[in-house]
């Protein structure tokens, strides 16, 4: 049997049960918890109604690394998947230590009191866990995640090395919002407002944020405008194929998401710093997010398709010389709604998460210490996107792309 508990009630928690119940043959048991009990319970009966499997719900505060450590010893699950958010990794993979569980994240360790998110933190655990002979998986949502195996998808089958690689991702749906962020606005608003990194020969160079951008078209989406931003995938590949000369990652934003954040950003509403308020301390950035809309709350009119890939040129496997090739999933809002009752970008983290819990609960990534996704055979998880809901399609370009 193979026992999960998932931490968080989101979109992308709600997307991961779902999938999990329609694979019981690998999930046999499965439970969430999170801070307000309500959302799991909520989460709980669509997976009810929809595939007439049960999930027991509790309330936990994943801060609280004892009331965790009693909650997993109490359960006794295979793995902890963590779908909270990022400020809670790191008490979660104490919690996972003491209780002597494996772990599963979406996202990297983000400090609350700094817009700074770095694999570092995580890293420092690899002793910890291989002296207690668990695993960590870290990002494995769709990026993070995906576009990482995507990139040693290449490596294995295309490309004997990798010489340049751009991330490209691309939410064309329409939500109808005049403002609205698709995943959680506090995370989503942080990640946008940071300085642009990227790597390049050797080092990361930085540039003002959503300074840098070109127009991309995008199958099934058409011409939009892609920002360069920094995103933690970018930190991992560049450690795991180290001949890499520069690695990209770029997002799309429309013009009215833009106008919008720029004037947020201009009165300080995304400042994290506290500000006296009646008072009290508010921090600018938590009360902006508590009036947006929840992202899950946007599946039901969410339109359109993602399109997320990467480009990648280097010296190619067969010894024909330089080559290019473009590897990407398309998805559909208003299919990921009807199948999960979410939206699809909850949909194309959500699944990814459910993969790689099945990657290790089935035993086919394992190890001791602390992994990310680079580290492991890209091979079932790839068999895996195109029998869950994310197929993906891989062709040769002219060339480097030009931007």
């Amino acid at each position: 049997m193979s026992t999960v508990l998932v931490i968080g009630a989101g979109g992308v928690s709600s997307v991961c049960v779902h999938k999990m119940a329609m694979n019981k043959d690998i999930f046999t048991d499965i439970h969430l918890a999170s801070r307000t009990k309500s959302k799991c319970d909520a989460i709980a009966a669509s997976v009810k109604d929809r595939t007439g499997v049960d999930i027991a719900t509790y309330e936990i505060d994943a801060e609280e690394v004892p009331a965790m450590v009693n909650l997993i010893k109490k359960i006794g699950p295979k793995l902890v998947v963590n779908l909270a958010l990022p400020y809670q990794d790191l008490p979660i993979m104490d919690a996972c230590l003491e209780a002597g569980v494996d772990y599963l994240d979406t996202a990297n360790y983000e400090p609350k009191d700094e817009a700074k998110f770095e694999y570092h933190w995580q890293w420092a655990y690899q002793d910890r866990f291989k002296d207690a002979g668990l695993t960590a998986l870290l990002g494995s949502g769709f990026d993070p995640g995906v576009t990482s195996v995507f990139t040693m998808w290449l490596k294995k089958h295309k490309l004997k090395t990798i010489r340049q690689l751009d991330i490209l991702d691309c939410n064309g749906g329409d939500h109808g919002q005049a403002f609205a962020t698709n995943f959680n606005p506090e995370i989503n608003i942080r990640e946008v407002t940071a300085p642009a990194r990227h790597w390049e020969n050797g080092e990361w160079v930085e540039t003002p944020a959503m300074q840098v951008k070109t127009e991309f078209d995008f199958e099934e989406v058409g011409p939009k405008n892609a920002y360069m931003m920094y995103h933690e995938e970018l930190e991992s590949l560049a450690k795991f194929v180290p001949e890499l000369e520069r690695a990209r990652f770029w997002m799309t934003f429309g013009d009215e998401y833009i106008k919008h954040l720029s004037v947020l950003q201009a009165v300080g509403m995304t400042s994290i710093e506290p500000v006296k308020y009646q008072g009290r301390d508010i921090i600018p950035l938590q009360f902006l997010a508590a009036v947006l809309p929840k992202p899950e709350s946007l599946g039901e009119t969410t339109k359109g398709k993602t399109n997320i890939g990467v480009i990648a040129t280097g010296e190619a496997l067969d010894g024909s010389g330089e080559k290019t090739f473009y590897i990407n999933n398309i998805c559909s809002h208003e299919a990921a709604y009807e199948e999960t009752g979410n939206q699809a970008v909850s949909y194309t983290t959500g699944v990814p998460a459910m993969i790689g819990s099945a990657m290790m609960v089935q035993g086919k990534w394992d190890g001791d210490g602390v992994f990310n996704m680079e580290q492991f055979d890209p091979d079932p998880f790839m068999d895996m996107l195109n029998q869950h809901g994310l197929p993906w399609n891989v062709k040769e370009l002219d060339g480097p792309v030009g931007f």
